[in-house]
């Protein structure tokens, strides 16, 4: 027996253009994310600057057009200057958000050097934390200033003669957390943001800022943090950020894959009290929205490393399995659904740290299974968003009603004439054969159908057993009189290729 779902594609019915940072990631000094993941000097493959060469090669692969930097709750503590200027003069320090030992022997020069390696942009968050003004614009001035200046000289004499231009910059990280060093009211971090992003757009006028949003949707002040905060902030930024996570610590798999209905509804409301404080001020500005935080994470409970103090210590270290993935691949799936208003959005972490990528120290790396459909969507999923129609069978779960087994989006990159169907069939032990009306592209051909499939939902990828759950191009469909016939196994994540005419 299979399920039955239609989908019809028109090339009129666009939802936007798809900016590219949709795909970005990031990297906070956290665990092993930084030294040990990215950075291992004396690693078999590690380069002259100490960085490994096996994650560089898997990053690469990804696309990442933009990659947040040096935190979360990390940089809520952290005085970027000890992060510059001779590593030999470099403070090792007490790093209050995780417990343990920052070396400094990575700071924002060595990130903007690896940050080239891999074809990424920074996005550079100011620490709001223990500091404010003065802090943030003198990072702006050492870091996008030309020269002629004390800060700009500073930057020179450590090598760097040509400015980084960090165009994006968080300001501040989670600040209405209890658990965020030097936290704060709605009306505090407002003021302080604000103030914060005037004067450094006084030292750089090209730079565009990111507001702190509510931690969670789960947050008490949710909804009023926002409002207040872009009620103080609304003409000196460009973006209030969104953080979620989500996991399956229940074990009820078909509530977990229903979750990205949470992550559509948490941007929706995001987006209206953005439009809500836009009509208040009779403003002509749209704030866009950043996802800067989002993925699965099933340790998300656990505390920092028991024993203080350590450098780097392994921490939520997440094992992602098959169904992970699907997870992954519908929340991918709703930020294209969004990709009219989420125009930022971060993987959160790359490597080591609840991440799609894994190292051992001195070893080998291995790819996580929510790899894969991050890497179909930041290779597959650049062009404009179509707004298909779709029918599909539903069902309830726990906390859900009326979930679609079929969660689906199109892509149609007009240059090289691809469109690209996502498609995660949730039903748990049906396949389902899916119709889709394609006839207003013309002729098309496939391509590709690419499968992410296992029979054990919770199958993983190991050191050991690398390959356990990998991607195959073995794909059930068949065009006719631009008709699709497409069979999406069980528990699938689908990635349909197709080539018009250009």
């Amino acid at each position: 027996m299979s399920l039955q779902s239609t989908m019809l594609i028109d090339k009129h019915f666009t939802i936007s253009p798809v900016d590219p940072r949709l795909y970005g990631s990031f990297i906070e000094h956290l665990g092993r994310a930084v030294y040990g993941g990215i950075y291992e000097p004396g690693h078999p493959t590690a380069d002259e600057n100490g960085f490994r060469r096996d994650a560089l090669e898997a990053i690469r692969a990804l696309q990442v057009p933009i990659i947040r930097y040096p935190g979360g709750n990390f940089v809520s503590g952290y005085n970027w200057e000890d992060g510059v200027g001779p590593k030999d003069k470099r403070k090792r320090l007490l790093e209050l958000a995780w417990w343990t030992t920052e070396t400094n022997e990575v700071g924002t020069n060595e990130f903007a050097d690896w940050a080239k390696l891999v074809g990424s942009e920074v996005m550079m968050a100011v620490n709001l934390g223990t500091r404010g003004i003065d802090a943030a614009r003198d990072l702006v001035e050492y870091c996008n200033h030309p020269s002629g200046s004390y800060w700009s000289d500073l930057r020179i004499s450590h090598g760097y003669k040509e400015p980084h231009r960090f165009k994006t910059w968080c300001l501040g990280n989670e600040m209405d957390g209890p658990w965020q060093i030097g936290a704060k009211t709605a009306v505090e971090y407002g003021r302080l943001a604000n103030e914060t992003a005037k004067v450094m757009r006084w030292v750089d006028p090209s730079i565009e800022l990111v507001a702190c949003g509510s931690s969670s949707s789960g947050m008490s002040t949710f909804a009023e943090w926002e409002a207040t905060v872009l009620d103080l902030t609304y003409d000196n930024v460009d973006y209030l950020s969104l953080h979620t996570y989500y996991n399956n610590n229940s074990n009820d798999t078909a509530n977990f894959l229903a979750r990205s209905l949470d992550m559509d509804q948490f941007i929706g409301s995001v987006a209206s009290i953005c439009d809500y404080v836009k009509a208040k001020k009779r403003s002509k500005k749209k704030i866009m929205l950043s996802l800067d935080e989002w993925n699965v994470w099933n340790s998300i409970g656990s505390s920092r490393a028991e024993e203080r103090w350590q450098v780097a210590p392994p921490e939520f270290e997440d094992v992602y399995t098959h169904e992970d993935a699907l997870a992954v691949g519908c929340f991918l799936i709703t930020l294209l659904k969004h990709a009219d208003r989420v125009k930022m959005a971060c993987i959160a972490q790359l490597i080591n740290v609840i991440a799609p990528i894994m190292t051992e120290n001195g070893g080998p790396l291995w790819l996580q299974t929510t790899y894969y459909p991050f890497l179909h969507a930041s290779i597959y999923g650049r062009g404009t968003v179509l707004h298909p129609i779709i029918s599909s069978p539903k069902h309830d779960t726990k906390d859900f009603t009326d979930v679609p087994y079929l969660e689906a989006i199109s892509v149609y990159n007009e240059e090289q004439g691809h469109i690209t169907i996502f498609a995660v069939n949730r039903h748990l032990t049906e396949r389902m054969e899916l119709d889709v009306d394609i006839r207003s592209f013309g002729e098309v051909s496939l391509l590709e159908h690419i499968v992410l499939e296992n029979e054990d939902l919770k199958a993983v990828n190991t050191k050991a057993n690398p390959r356990n759950v990998v991607p195959h191009s073995g794909g059930k469909t068949s065009i006719d009189n631009g008709r699709i016939k497409a069979v999406l196994a069980q528990a699938s994540w689908n990635v349909i290729r197709l080539q018009t005419k250009i």
